[in-house]
């Protein structure tokens, strides 16, 4: 019998490593996409880096960095006013409260640096309410003044002159 038909579990096998072999291809498909997508993504941001320079840190980043900047500013300042003997003392006491606010404010943003970014967008939130409210008030007072001022007098106060 050449037109024997394959018992089931035959069939199933069969029918089992198609499936297979359809996994296998639907993840090097998957892979190959993610791997392209991936490297999509990394040549945009390195477009964007070259074009915009290196992007915002968060903001814990961004808290350190003013850190940094006003210490160092500090660290740089000479003071005319207290002379050459007193410059030194002062010089160590300004390292000195450097030191301390730097002590204070590292191990804050190593805890908790989601806590700044979170400031961040409020802040922003709170910024962008302000401008809203600001802008509500404003169109009531224009408003107010075009719907109390005379359209057909003009701006002059002066008594009509007829000229004939």
């Amino acid at each position: 019998m050449s037109d024997e038909r394959p018992t089931s579990d035959a069939g199933e096998d069969a029918l089992g490593k198609v499936h297979e072999e359809r996994e296998e291809v639907r993840v090097s498909d998957d892979d190959a996409w993610a791997e392209a997508c991936a490297e999509d993504l990394a040549a945009e941001q390195a477009r964007r880096r070259t074009r915009y320079g290196q992007p915002p840190g968060s903001a814990a980043e961004e808290l350190r960095k003013l850190v940094d900047a006003v210490a160092d500013k500090l660290s740089g300042l000479q003071s005319p006013l207290l002379g050459a003997v007193a410059g030194g003392a002062a010089q160590q006491m300004v390292d000195q409260v450097v030191r301390q606010a730097r002590a204070a404010v590292e191990p804050v943003i190593e805890r908790n640096p989601d806590v700044f970014d979170h400031l961040a967008s409020a802040g922003s939130e709170l910024l962008a309410a302000y401008r809203s409210a600001v802008e509500a008030q404003e169109r009531r007072w224009t408003a107010r003044d075009t719907a109390a001022r005379p359209r057909d007098e003009g701006t002059g106060t002066g008594e009509h002159i007829d000229l004939d």
